[in-house]
C-alpha cells in the first residue's frame, strides 16, 4: 500500500534502509550493490532525503555514511508507518497475544538491517512460552503481513545485528 503513495521504488527502499531501525547506515555504493540498483538513482534519492533532513551525512573516512536523522520532527512518525508497512505492529501484536511469558521480542536477519527480503526473523525470549502456538501463529501473521515468517524461541543472538521490537 506504501508503494502508491511513494511510487520511487529507489526510495521506499532506502525508508526501509533507514527507518526500520535507526542504527542502520550506509554508504552509496554498499547501498547500490545491496538493491542491485545504478550509483546515480541511489545518489539522487539520498540527496532528497539528505536535503529534506531524513538523513544526515557522516564522514568515514573518504566515505559518507547515511543514516536516519532521529532529530527531524517527523522521525518517529517516518518510523512507524515503515514498521507498520513492514508488518511489525500486527507481527508483534500477535505474539504478545497468546505467547505466554515474552520477555523480549527481537528481530534479526534481514529486516533488523533494514532489508526487505520477504522472510521475517524473530526471536522470543521469556519464560513458560506456548510454543505449539507458533506453528498456527506464523502462518496466520504469514497472511496478514504477506511475508514469511520464521521464529526461534530463547535463542542466543549477537547484539549488534538485531532489532528489539518489545522488550518487559
Amino acid at each position: 500500500m506504501l508503494e502508491y503513495l511513494i511510487t520511487s521504488k529507489t526510495r521506499l527502499k532506502l525508508l526501509v534502509k533507514f527507518f526500520s531501525n535507526a542504527e542502520n547506515q550506509g554508504h552509496l555504493r554498499g547501498l547500490a550493490d545491496e538493491f542491485g540498483e545504478s550509483t546515480n538513482s541511489i545518489r539522487k534519492e539520498l540527496n532528497h532525503l539528505s536535503e529534506a533532513g531524513f538523513l544526515v551525512k557522516v564522514a568515514d573516512k573518504n566515505k559518507i555514511e547515511y543514516q536516519a536523522n532521529p532529530n527531524h520532527p517527523l522521525f518517529s512518525n517516518l518510523q512507524d508507518i515503515i514498521r507498520n508497512y513492514l508488518g511489525f505492529d500486527r507481527l508483534l501484536e500477535a505474539v504478545l497475544e497468546r505467547m505466554g511469558e515474552v520477555d523480549e521480542v527481537i528481530l534479526t536477519g534481514d529486516y533488523a538491517q533494514g532489508i526487505d527480503s520477504g522472510t521475517i526473523e524473530v526471536v522470543i525470549k521469556g519464560e513458560f512460552l506456548n510454543e505449539s502456538y507458533l506453528d498456527h501463529l506464523t502462518g496466520r501473521i504469514e497472511e496478514i503481513i504477506d511475508r514469511k515468517v520464521k521464529f526461534k524461541v530463547n535463542t542466543e543472538i549477537d547484539s549488534k545485528d538485531c532489532l528489539t521490537l518489545f522488550k518487559k
